[in-house]
């Protein structure tokens, strides 16, 4: 064993440090006494304390070949090593319970195991069960080693609304005293109070709601995510809003729901699930999660505690005072940078703004669901217990139905046609109000067919082969025909033709459009020549002819 010998004796260290220990911590005389003894064995500073910390210690002596296994080469004991690493990670369950080195061991004494390389099969007693798990941990096979993470990657965006977290979260309180007049208790029993949030990455401000729903409904999830780009009521401080570049949530029903996709793509938003769990070795695929698990938390802990004393009714109570929350949350330091949320969110802006969200409307268009149907012969369709009547072309036809989740009307997509929109009607027509369906395209098509049967003829010639006889010119007569108005492609925003927008004005008024006054009627075609947009249109018509107004010219 060599010992290192310091260059001041062990006594004076012995005195020097209990000289030192009778003195507090900052006593001017340490300084007097570190010194002086310096100066008496010609030493540094640096050297000395070296010394009273003691890092000079004897060192052990070990063996020349300490660290190398003497039954077997480094390379082959390597090798079994990672073999019997190799079991015991393919035996983990998803509890972390997997077979132990000794089982393991006996396993390939025993068996042995097949690998890329061949059967391969170890000795028994070559090897044993201290010897194997000392070089498993020097080598770095252990299982906490190979189970362990690697380094998290912490990221962060560059502006505000670049990347938006989304998650939902069960409330502590579950339920609440009165539940949405929406629910039925018979059918479905109570609804769970669920915690929606969205966190914006770069500043993380944070928008909270409460809402009652069965499991993760994506109706709900739409609407908050609506109301989260909306710009916020008064009576808040959040300034939240616009559409983000990104959304990034779990690979929960709302990340796999068709019309949330199909929503997110209309916004022209990014939806960047969660990578599945294990699909990435032992790195944790979510871990990005804790930006908008770290809301629930604080909600949780800062504020549902205080349901113990009180606790809200409705689901509209208990959103007031989460936002009550949330605003004086968001009012905090950032994470690390020396403002509030509320402020990094406001400095961090993209280049030309956030992007605005469009109407609820509009918004409505974009959550339809599609759906496969047979269009009963009365051209009427039955779709989550409402009726629809659609057109009468489509009676008997199958059909794509677009029913939305937030509106109540309908369209039909058959070929590459679409028809609507329309609205839910009542029962059967009744007996003083029957009236017939207008005529169809293929109404139309049907009777030039059926007339043109009756007054074609076939030749001679095609029965008897006597190309010589001339067929009698059948009797032409000039067909009486009206012009055919057939449904064109739908726009949502505008009406597709003049003649659509004075179908619908017609509708709108409940008068045929003849009955009106000269003045109506120009006023009318004014307004058409001028625009064919749905809202200016009825807006216009709705101002000119109000409620109780005689239309009848």
């Amino acid at each position: 064993m060599t010992v290192w010998r310091a260059p001041v004796p062990a006594e004076a260290l012995a005195t020097l440090k209990r000289r030192l220990a009778a003195l507090p911590p900052r006593h001017p005389d340490r300084k007097e006494m570190m010194a002086s003894t310096c100066r008496l064995y010609a030493v540094s500073r640096a050297t000395l304390y070296r010394a009273l910390r003691g890092e000079h210690r004897p060192r052990d002596a070990h063996r020349s070949d300490r660290g190398h296994a003497r039954v077997m080469g480094d390379g082959e004991i390597e090798h079994w090593c990672e073999i019997v690493a190799a079991v015991k990670k393919s035996t983990t369950n998803r509890k972390g319970r997997h077979l132990s080195t000794a089982r393991a061991l006996r396993l390939v004494e025993e068996h042995g195991v097949h690998t890329p390389d061949g059967h391969r099969k170890l000795a028994p007693g070559l090897l044993t069960i201290s010897t194997l798990n000392r070089h498993m941990r020097r080598l770095g096979y252990d299982h906490a080693r190979l189970t362990r993470e690697p380094a998290a990657v912490r990221f962060q965006a560059e502006h505000a609304n670049d990347l938006w977290h989304f998650d939902l979260s069960p409330s502590d309180l579950k339920q609440l005293a009165v539940p949405p007049p929406w629910v039925d208790l018979e059918r479905g029993g109570a609804p769970t109070l669920m915690l929606f949030s969205v966190v914006d990455d770069r500043s993380g401000l944070a928008y909270l709601e409460y809402h009652c729903v069965y499991g993760e409904d994506v109706e709900a999830a739409l609407g908050f995510l609506f109301r989260a780009m909306s710009a916020k009521p008064d009576g808040t401080t959040n300034p939240l809003q616009g559409i983000p570049k990104q959304l990034h949530l779990d690979n929960g029903p709302v990340a796999k729901s068709a019309v949330f996709k199909r929503v997110m793509e209309s916004l022209d938003v990014i939806v960047t699930p969660h990578m599945p769990a294990g699909s990435d070795g032992a790195r944790t695929t979510a871990r990005a999660k804790g930006k908008v698990e770290r809301p629930f938390r604080t909600v949780k802990e800062a504020h549902e505690t205080l349901y113990h004393h009180h606790q809200p009714d409705t689901e509209a109570e208990a959103n007031a005072w989460l936002t009550r929350f949330v605003d004086r949350e968001n009012a905090r330091d950032h994470r690390h940078e020396a403002h509030s949320r509320v402020d990094d969110w406001l400095e961090r802006q993209p280049e030309g703004g956030v992007r605005a969200m469009c109407a609820w409307e509009r918004f409505c268009s974009f959550a339809r669901e599609p759906e496969r149907r047979m269009v009963g012969l009365d051209a009427r369709v039955s779709v989550a217990g409402v009726t629809y009547e659609l057109d009468p072309e489509l009676a008997g036809e199958a059909v794509v139905l677009w029913w939305g989740l937030f509106d109540a009307e309908l369209f039909a997509e058959h070929g590459d046609e679409r028809y609507g929109p329309f609205d839910p009607v009542g029962g059967p027509v009744p007996l003083h109000r029957y009236r017939k369906h207008r005529k169809s395209r293929r109404d139309v098509r049907q009777d030039r067919v059926a007339e043109l049967a009756t007054r074609i003829s076939i030749p001679r010639s095609a029965l008897s082969g006597e190309p010589d006889l001339i067929a009698r010119e059948p009797h032409r007569a000039m067909l009486a025909t009206r012009p055919f108005d057939g449904p064109d492609r739908f726009e949502e925003l505008a009406f597709a033709t003049p003649l659509k927008a004075r179908a619908a004005i017609a509708e709108e008024l409940r008068v045929p459009l003849g009955k009106l006054s000269a003045d109506d009627l120009q006023f009318i075609a004014d307004l058409l020549a001028r625009t064919l947009v749905r809202a200016e249109v009825m807006v216009a018509i709705r101002e000119r002819f109000p409620p109780g107004r005689a239309h009848a010219g």
